[in-house]
């Protein structure tokens, strides 16, 4: 793909573009991170966001520091930098540890510059492979589950962000609902509008727009009534981070979503790349790290007011405290499967561990 994708892009001068996901959807632009340190900050404050998408830029962050400066202490520096840049999407240490690992480990007479691009792109391009393959295996479950119900339509509930925007170039969850608008499925999504930064009121309801796929945005306490009323058929979320035992750290709010499924026999699956297994955590539950964001994440919100001019507001007292845990975590036992790039798989350390670490 030559590190053009849709969420970002290398420029003609070897920069990085990225799409400002903190504007969506109602200004587009770009944003250029011409350093290592501009990467961080595109990290940090979620210019760029979802599991995938981070770990594409912290790769890319790692060809901007040897691009700065060829080395070995700095890039090593800068690199440790980006990896604890956020803490929860394993993606990013994933992908980080490649671009290192190839660096220290070239050859004395190599291009670095051009090793560093290569590899990054060659991340990227492989995140897209998987993509692709998650759509298709997702949408045999979506054809499997309209089978069994004797229905020629589908309605599907997802939690926060898991398209474009967060994996390259189709998605997590999104990329088989992407999948079946191309087979002509007569699909309908649920947007959860995913409080407190609005991911799936901003993102993905702006992402399914621009596919023209037929989509409803709902406030995140809704999800269960639908589940109850039989008006959602299955519930597909992504992950930033899935622990051995099959236990899922997702956008806060996907364990309410699970639960309510498991209490309405709702299939609920998990849309994964390789890249967010972390076989080195055992129990999520236990010990997936949680981020906590600023409190300000849940006291304001932005928004297009009457006159067309994009605002922040305050929604609380002024004086109030509010407390902003990034995610949480789904336990294994209330998730129907993981779809992954190698097909679908049981969430017990077994399976997982047969489908991608046995079979390497």
């Amino acid at each position: 793909m030559n590190g053009k994708y849709k969420a970002f892009w290398i420029d003609d001068d070897g920069f990085v573009e990225v799409i400002d996901q903190t504007k969506l959807p109602f200004i587009e632009e770009t944003v250029l991170l011409k350093s290592a340190d501009d990467a961080i900050v595109a990290i940090k404050d979620m210019i760029v966001r979802g599991a995938g998408v981070i770990g594409n830029i912290g790769a890319l962050g790692v060809y901007l520091a040897v691009k700065e400066n060829q080395d070995l202490k700095y890039i090593v520096e800068k690199s440790k930098e980006i990896r604890e840049s956020r803490p929860t999407a394993v993606n990013l240490m994933w992908a980080v540890d490649i671009m290192l690992e190839g660096i220290l480990n070239a050859n004395a007479d190599v291009n670095l510059l051009e090793l560093a691009k290569n590899e990054a792109i060659k991340i990227c391009d492989e995140d897209a492979e998987r993509s692709l393959l998650i759509s298709k295996y997702g949408c045999d479950i979506f054809g499997d589950i309209m089978k069994k119900k004797n229905k020629t339509s589908i309605n599907v509930l997802t939690h926060c962000n898991a398209g474009w925007l967060a994996i390259v170039d189709e998605g997590s969850a999104l990329a088989p609902i992407y999948e079946a608008k191309r087979r002509g499925i007569d699909i309908h999504v649920y947007v959860d509008e995913t409080r407190p930064r609005n991911q799936g009121a901003n993102l993905t309801a702006w992402e399914l727009t621009q596919s023209d796929i037929n989509h409803t945005v709902i406030p995140d306490n809704t999800g269960g009534y639908l589940m109850q009323q039989g008006l959602v058929d299955v519930c597909i979320v992504g992950a930033d981070r899935v622990s051995a035992n099959g236990d899922v750290a997702n956008k806060i709010g996907t364990y309410l979503k699970a639960l309510a499924a498991k209490d309405n026999d709702i299939p609920f699956y998990v849309a994964i790349p390789e890249g967010t297994l972390d076989f080195e955590i055992k129990d999520g539950v236990r010990d997936i790290p949680i981020e906590t964001r600023s409190e300000d994440e849940v006291k304001y919100i932005k928004g297009l007011n009457k006159q067309g001019v994009v605002e922040e507001l305050l929604l609380t007292p002024l004086t109030s405290k509010a407390v902003n845990y990034g995610f949480d975590i789904t336990p294994a036992r209330l998730v129907t499967a993981l779809i992954t790039e190698k097909g679908v798989c049981k969430t017990d350390e077994n399976s997982i561990y047969k489908m991608f670490k046995e079979n390497k």
